[in-house]
């Protein structure tokens, strides 16, 4: 899921059953003529940022992803995170991702593109780059356009695609003046035009149903990027992409990029054997890499902390605030990337216990002596072990922003007692969302503010903190709520027989006491990372556009991520419901008792009796995946059940198999709570739309609930996403989206938690790489410094057990955030 500009497409057009009143929503904070509400991204990039001179000409990225994809083909449904990555190196893209998340006008191919008309309907007029060619001396034109156009219109069902979002409103693409314009006319107003076109296939794939569905799975002869596919290797688990030679931009300086399936848990070891250069990792994998590298700056990093994050800010905030942290990214707690006993190896063995160890093994009980020996020579090979692979992991770094990704609590109001809009918002007003954001970015050393919108995040155009609808937290009114809705402390409760969520979970406790904290970063992200035949593209997916989604939060993948994992990762790729199919809420197990086993210790903070009505106690399920990179989800989830209880809302844990978690249980709604991932986008009226439509029933009498697995929406909202839609001036679009926004808070089917965490693993000497934020990479300006510019001693991509760590520190570049930013608005200004 992330990402690099690549966001999800939606598929599917969700729909609704759940009732909501009249909603009076307040004014949104900050909102003046004065302000701009969207603010600045809370975190800039990480890639180290180097001129273009200083880098060597040659080399192997070997590039860490979670897939080697089942097809090249983003339109297609069982496209991943990478299968994005893939076509952002080698395929045109009219616009893409700049540092704020908004749409840049992409000058490689796009001499401009502009609305021309909006009477009697819009046109949109493209000029091309004149030296734009596919890679077979072809030129990019209008036949491309029109190509693209019918395969993804949705008229011929030949074709096999999983979106058609906004190619459904186009009425015709003709070519304009000259071979270099193109004019595409709508049938229907369109707002989110720029979307299209990105990425762009050559005719060759997009002409017929045949080389649609099969002719881009595997391979892509065609091409028109700094790159080409040279080889899909599923034997050796790795794609390999060379240089194109027919690319008319700026010349890559890389000669190769491996993009290698390496899952998240092995991914310390395969740097350390050097088979990696470049990859996301969770944050128990970043501390370790941190510990043997060193702070930042003074151990021959690239560019130091700063490079590449606005005003130096070593926390990579846009602002410069680095409230949360310390020098060399170490939060104040001293528990951030660096510090003792951050490697996760050795004993860290005191002085007293060396010497009875000692005397253990030198002592005259012989049986004591041979055990305490073979322990202290297994403690001698981890500390060798620990030694090399700190010796190895010196000439990395961490790379560390905040993914175009966030997550999320979902409550499921269907049935049960969430089905009550009263209950869900009492579980939001229990929340206090600064400690859950804090307890995940602080100790990394990010930017702690939790997030305002589930349309868009900081820095983006549609941005706005549209909490106030719901409200701030507080438990007083939480429990008023309760009252209101009936559910009221002590009572009788009718004793029922306990069952995990799905039949095949594993309850793990009552109220959080089952979970553990844990660094790792295992959110689920939607759209990334599983198989499947449900499975979006998602872009926002995926591997996206900042790395595999699989970090940060999860892994997601995003997928996220996911992202994911994420993840990019822990989530894995797609698991967006694309395939039309209508989920029925399963039949549900009896709900656990409100009262702990017999013996069982009362609650520490237990400060009233459970709450109850109709006989029945308000325990809710909350289900989460167990695989690994999950224990940011744990801790999570602990911290909420705890706030839960405070206000007398019993939760039971139920923990699934990471391959049941999207199918078995948040798609066909065996949950109550769950904590999972939503990829950015620059599009919201277009992609979040079937994510927060709301559901109808279906002819069978199932619910088609699209993307809104949470079975919450209004009509209300819906029309506001249509109005947004079809509104072309851009301020006004995003006050229609910021207004569906506080609306989607008022209902409380979902509660946006934090920005997710990207951190990145990266070869000190490599530059324009790492966490990239919302901007798209720009993949030929990626490589390895010179030698004479401070670079390796080795030659770049060499494999290597023990990368260089004698890269002299550089000067941070400036950020060319602005000059493209400029350019973004001046393009938004002229097409208003």
């Amino acid at each position: 899921m992330s990402h690099d500009g690549v966001g999800p497409r939606a598929v599917m057009r969700s729909v609704a059953f759940l009732t909501a009143g009249a909603l009076a929503v307040p004014a949104l904070a900050g909102c003046s003529s004065k302000d701009d509400p969207a603010g600045r991204p809370l975190a800039g990039g990480d890639i180290a940022r180097a001129d273009r001179a200083r880098i060597a000409d040659g080399g192997t990225l070997r590039w860490g992803v979670d897939t080697v994809p089942d097809t090249l083909n983003t339109f297609q449904a069982d496209a991943d995170a990478t299968t994005a990555r893939i076509a952002q190196v080698v395929l045109p893209s009219m616009f893409r991702m700049d540092s704020r998340g908004r749409p840049a006008r992409n000058p490689d191919y796009l001499e401009f593109a502009e609305v021309v008309e909006t009477e009697p309907k819009q046109v949109v007029l493209y000029k091309l780059n004149q030296q734009a060619v596919w890679s077979d001396g072809r030129e990019i034109g209008a036949a491309d356009f029109t190509a693209q156009w019918r395969a993804l219109s949705g008229k011929d069902s030949a074709y096999w695609t999983a979106r058609n979002a906004g190619y459904d409103r186009i009425e015709k693409v003709e070519r304009g003046k000259g071979d270099l314009e193109v004019k595409v006319t709508f049938s229907r107003t369109y707002a989110d035009w720029k979307s299209l076109f990105a990425p762009l296939y050559p005719k060759d794939v997009m002409g017929t149903p045949d080389s649609f569905n099969d002719g881009a799975r595997t391979k892509l002869k065609v091409t028109a990027g700094p790159f080409k596919v040279k080889k899909v290797d599923r034997e050796d688990d790795e794609v390999t992409l060379t240089r194109n030679a027919r690319w008319w931009g700026e010349p890559a300086r890389l000669s190769t990029i491996v993009l290698r399936e390496v899952p998240h848990d092995e991914r310390v070891a395969a740097l350390t054997a050097g088979t990696l250069d470049l990859a996301e990792v969770d944050a128990t994998a970043a501390r370790r890499i941190s510990v043997a590298a060193g702070p930042r700056g003074t151990s021959g990093s690239a560019s130091g902390d700063t490079s590449g994050s606005p005003s130096g800010s070593p926390s990579g905030s846009a602002s410069g605030d680095t409230s949360g942290s310390a020098p060399g990214g170490a939060a104040e707690d001293g528990k951030s990337l660096t510090g003792p006993g951050a490697a996760g190896l050795g004993d860290g063995r005191s002085a007293a216990k060396a010497l009875r160890s000692w005397a253990v093994a030198n002592g005259s009980d012989e049986e004591a002596a041979d055990e305490e020996i073979s322990a202290r020579e297994e403690r001698r090979e981890a500390a060798a072990e620990l030694t090399r692979e700190q010796r190895a992991l010196s000439g990395f770094e961490v790379r560390k922003s905040l993914e175009p990704a966030y997550t999320q609590l979902a409550l499921n109001g269907a049935e049960g007692p969430l089905a009550d809009e009263r209950v869900r918002r009492a579980v939001a007003r229990a929340l206090d969302r600064r400690e859950l954001a804090e307890a995940i970015l602080k100790p990394l050393g990010l930017p702690v503010e939790p997030l305002g919108s589930h349309l868009a995040l900081a820095g983006q155009t549609a941005y706005a903190d549209g909490s106030g609808a719901l409200g701030d937290e507080n438990a007083e009114e939480a429990r008023a709520l309760l009252a209101d809705a009936g559910w009221v402390p002590g009572g009788p409760v009718k004793k029922k027989e306990d069952k995990a969520a799905g039949g095949k979970g594993e309850k793990a406790g009552s109220s959080g006491k089952d979970s553990a904290d844990g660094a790792g970063d295992g959110t689920y992200i939607v759209g990334e990372g599983d198989g499947g035949d449900t499975e979006d593209d998602g872009g926002t997916q995926g591997d996206g556009n900042n790395g595999d989604g699989n970090n940060g939060d999860g892994n997601n993948g995003d997928s996220n991520n996911g992202d994911s994992n994420n993840g990019d990762g822990n989530n894995g790729d797609g698991h967006l419901a694309q395939d039309g199919t209508q989920h029925t809420r399963l039949k549900r197990g009896s709900a656990p008792g409100a009262y702990a086993p017999l013996g069982t210790a009362a609650p520490a903070q237990a400060g009233s009796a459970p709450l109850a009505k109709d006989g029945k106690a308000l325990t809710l399920d909350f289900v989460l995946p167990s695989g690994p990179g999950s224990e940011v989800l744990a801790t999570v989830a602990e911290r909420i059940t705890k706030m839960l209880e405070r206000v007398g809302i019993r939760t039971e844990i139920t923990k699934v198999d990471d391959e049941s978690y999207f199918t078995d249980h948040i798609a066909s709604g065996e949950y109550d709570l769950a904590l999972y991932s939503w990829p950015a986008t620059a599009f919201p009226a277009t992609d979040a739309r079937p994510v927060y439509a709301k559901p109808v029933p279906a002819a069978d009498g199932s619910l088609n609930v699209g993307q809104n697995y949470t079975r919450v929406g209004t009509d209300q909202v819906d029309q506001l996403f249509d109005q947004a839609l079809a509104t072309l001036d851009d301020a006004k679009r995003a006050e229609l989206i910021r207004k569906a926004d506080a609306r989607i808070w008022a209902v409380a089917g979902s509660i946006p938690l934090y920005q997710r965490p990207q951190l990145t693993a990266a070869r000190k000497d490599l530059v324009n790489a790492g966490a990239f934020g919302f901007r798209t990479p720009v993949y030929e300006d990626m490589g390895y410094l010179k030698k004479g510019a401070g670079g390796p001693a080795r030659t770049p991509g060499e494999e290597s057990t023990e990368p260089s760590a004698s890269v002299s520190t550089s000067e941070s570049d400036p950020d060319p955030d602005s000059a493209s930013d400029s350019d973004s608005d001046a393009d938004s200004d002229a097409e208003s």
